[in-house]
């Protein structure tokens, strides 16, 4: 018997097969026919069958204290159900709605998170719902919204071997989403001419099999991408039939980024201002521009402006909607 289901681990979302042996035991292995990884898994989504079948330290049924000095003990799915249900009733009726919270897994699916913001909002009436999904993501929400007027990430994983030029920053997929890593690397391999621009201050994996690494300041990131942008100004590497026609505010966006020369934003980045030129030169030559970050940017008390200053790169370039241009969180 196989089942097709999706990796559970990061948001690569690849797809595997799950087969029960005649034993009961269960095996993994990657769908040669799902989009995203072409029947590739990384180490985490190889051993998912052992999640399942170690149950020496899982919990397999409720358990409960009937008060606080009490040990667990074993009870059924309906006791704890209406254990849990009374709990929230009487906080609710004693302290209000809003006594209550929830806090959700970036694992569910849309439709559990879907049903369970109904319960809190619709029908027990508070907001106080929250998720690591906020966390990871919501600087990237934001971030959009203001840029481009909704939270929808122009790009799909065939843009990947399209594009010749891939800027990865506040990120390290070498670990991190390796499957996706592994299709970068292949294109590259099959095209040497692709460039990859790593901006991270460590040398991670990543960074060792980029073209260019860009070891900034912890927290420069704003200051690194307006420097890029007023270079692809000065140079001409711009599209201004784009600008004119498809984005908003990019005589302000000039005149703040002309307020520190490049030399000052390597001095401030604690880079060579020759890195920064030439990371210029080959996002503003590229005919496909794929920029791709995680929590280095997301999770930061700028976050919104780090997402803001990437994405002004593509606006000004004109380098989106179309196949391999586009920024990819």
């Amino acid at each position: 018997m196989t089942h097709q289901t999706t990796c559970c681990y990061c948001g690569v979302g690849c797809g595997i097969v799950v087969k029960q042996e005649p034993n009961g035991r269960l095996t993994v292995e990657g769908d040669k026919q799902h989009p995203s990884n072409r029947g590739m898994l990384c180490s985490k989504g190889m051993n998912l069958q052992y999640t399942v079948m170690d149950q020496s330290d899982r919990l397999l049924y409720p358990q409960m204290r009937l008060n606080r000095n009490m040990p667990k003990q074993r009870v059924s799915w309906d006791a704890a159900l209406e254990r849990t249900a009374a709990v929230f009733k009487t906080f609710i009726q004693k302290y209000g709605p809003d006594s209550v919270a929830f806090y959700v897994s970036g694992q569910c699916l849309t439709e559990e998170y879907y049903l369970v913001n109904k319960l809190i909002k619709g029908f027990i009436g508070s907001n106080n719902i929250d998720t690591n999904s906020r966390l990871c993501m919501s600087s990237a929400v934001v971030g959009y919204k203001l840029s481009l007027g909704e939270d929808s990430v122009p790009v799909c994983y065939d843009d990947i071997e399209e594009a010749d030029v891939f800027l990865v920053q506040g990120a390290n997929p070498a670990w991190c989403h390796p499957i996706l890593w592994r299709r970068i690397e292949a294109h590259k391999a099959a095209n040497p001419n692709v460039k990859i621009i790593c901006v991270d201050p460590r040398r991670t994996d990543t960074a060792r099999s980029s073209d260019l690494h860009l070891p900034i300041r912890p927290g420069t990131d704003i200051v690194l991408n307006n420097a890029i942008g007023r270079l692809m100004i000065e140079n001409g590497d711009i599209d201004l039939d784009f600008i004119t026609n498809h984005a908003d505010g990019f005589v302000a966006y000039s005149e703040q980024i002309m307020q520190r020369t490049v030399d000052e934003a390597a001095a401030i980045c604690g880079i060579s201002a020759d890195s920064i030129q030439q990371a210029a030169d080959w996002i503003g030559r590229s005919k496909g521009f794929l920029s791709l970050w995680t929590m280095g940017l997301n999770q930061s008390v700028i976050g919104v402006n780090k997402n803001l200053a990437i994405i002004n790169l593509h606006l000004i370039t004109g380098r989106i909607g179309k196949p391999a241009t586009a920024h990819f969180p």
